[in-house]
């Protein structure tokens, strides 16, 4: 059995700061940054993984490596796969992938050998505070090189994070200084065909709720980013310039992201006890007190908002009793309003205790993906989005997670992020559909969640 060695430092430090710069570091490979609770956590490099495909249950550690079928439960198997590790008193980071929901439910077919879950347990895990760091790792020698890297580091935001905002809506109709009249009409003509195609998306969705085949279904659009990006000083000037419940940044198993999570999927203690915070209802936030007290108030008293988070709410309460002691479950703080970055979302809470026999991985299962990322009934949500969307979600709705061996689980839902694959990077948001759903107002709010994230985006450089 392996076991961590750990160095503390005390002092005074920018946790957020200091997470770039390990992300920026050479030192390890694949990294995964998760913020919680005013903690930052710095997973560096694999000791032992688990990668979940269509059909088959993928591990690897020190050298040995496994392939089983999936089962029905394949969470569980990760959960039971990670166990097997031999490391002490370890935490698991990763991704889990949209799609996982549609091998689950049997849904969209999902290509084979397609990663849709990666979890790793880290050679080099870093718990990064205000008054202190703990350095745990396999290795004296990297436990040295980021001891370094800690206590020489000087520094905050370098000049490199200067933003390139990225426009959320249909080019303006004046030509940009140094951009051709065809350059300009290109993209215009562009951003109006995704406009005109969100707009018919929503309206064949809406005609679907009103015909029976489901109640609500959420409904995204993909934004190129016309540039190659920075995503750690996307990352840092991002969380700067928002109010996430979690915040990530990940390069791990070919998925690159930095996101400013909203809310989370689940949240599961060491004890058992289940928490879900479902946000649906949506207006924009930072747009002075008066204006934004005026978008409050008509959140608060739309009957589309309050339908489409009462209805989301439920859900999440089923979701819930289905692992959980039935006496155990309530639901507390129901429609509250709760600011995240530029927008203003109606927040409930979903509680409850883990039955016997229950893990926090079942729990997992049982909420994903979260109802405010898919629809209700999911299963047929599943089928209008695979038809409607133009590209898979791959991250967008997923989740990045944080797990302990104690059974402690932490699953952030990916929204308002930045992603890169392939030479191409984008910015993804959605929206809420509903019987009475406007196509105009459902395309405004995908704006209004995109100025989360849009702002905020920098260019990589020569330097970067």
């Amino acid at each position: 059995m392996h076991h961590y060695r750990e160095l503390e430092i005390p002092g005074r430090f920018d946790p957020l700061a200091l997470a770039a710069a390990l992300s920026d570091s050479d030192l390890f490979s694949s990294h995964v940054v998760y913020e919680r609770d005013n903690q930052w956590w710095f997973a560096g490099d694999v000791f032992g993984e688990v990668v979940v495909e269509p059909t088959v249950v993928r591990s690897s550690c020190q050298g040995r490596q496994t392939a089983v079928e999936r089962s029905p439960h394949p969470l569980r198997q990760v959960g039971d796969l990670l166990a097997t590790f031999p490391l002490a008193d370890w935490h698991a980071y990763g991704w889990v992938c949209f799609e996982f929901a549609y091998a689950l439910a049997g849904g969209p077919r999902v290509a084979e050998g397609r990663p849709l879950l990666h979890v790793m347990v880290p050679r080099t895990e870093i718990r990064l505070r205000t008054d202190h760091v703990l350095i745990r790792g396999t290795d004296d020698l990297v436990i040295g090189s980021v001891r370094d890297l800690i206590t020489d580091f000087a520094g905050r935001l370098s000049p490199r994070t200067r933003a390139r905002p990225v426009e959320v809506t249909d080019p303006a109709e004046e030509d940009s200084a140094g951009e051709s009249s065809t350059e300009k009409g290109k993209e215009r003509k562009e951003g109006k065909e995704s406009r005109r195609a969100y707009h018919d998306s929503v309206a064949r969705a809406v005609a679907d709720i009103r015909g029976g085949a489901l109640r609500k279904v959420i409904l995204s659009r993909t934004l190129p980013i016309p540039f190659p990006v920075d995503l750690t000083a996307t990352y840092a000037l991002g969380r700067a310039g928002n109010t996430p419940a979690r915040s990530f940044l990940l390069d791990l198993g070919g998925q690159k992201a930095a996101g400013f999570s909203p809310e989370t999927v689940v949240e599961v203690s060491a004890d058992g006890q289940v928490a879900a915070h479902p946000l649906a209802g949506t207006r924009a936030h930072g747009l002075g007190a008066d204006v934004d007290a005026d978008r409050r108030a008509e959140l608060e008293s739309d009957p589309k908002e309050i339908f489409e988070h009462a209805t989301s709410v439920k859900l999440a309460y089923d979701e819930v009793s289905q692992v959980c002691e039935p006496t155990s479950v309530a639901i507390t703080d129901f429609m509250t309003v709760t600011h995240r970055g530029s927008v203003q979302h109606l927040r409930s809470r979903v509680v409850g205790q883990l039955a016997a026999g229950r893990t926090s991985w079942d729990a997992l299962q049982a909420l994903f993906p979260s109802v405010t990322a898919s629809g209700i009934p999911k299963a047929p949500a599943f089928e209008r989005i695979a038809e409607l969307e133009r590209t898979p979600r791959d991250l967008y709705g997923g989740a990045v997670l944080m797990v302990s061996e104690d059974g402690e689980l932490d699953a952030a839902l990916v929204l308002r992020a930045v992603y890169e694959h392939g030479g191409r990077a984008w910015l993804r948001a959605g929206a809420g559909i509903i019987a009475d759903s406007r196509p105009e107002r459902e395309y405004e709010e995908t704006c209004e969640k995109l100025r989360s994230v849009a702002p905020h985006v920098v260019p990589r450089t020569a330097a970067s």
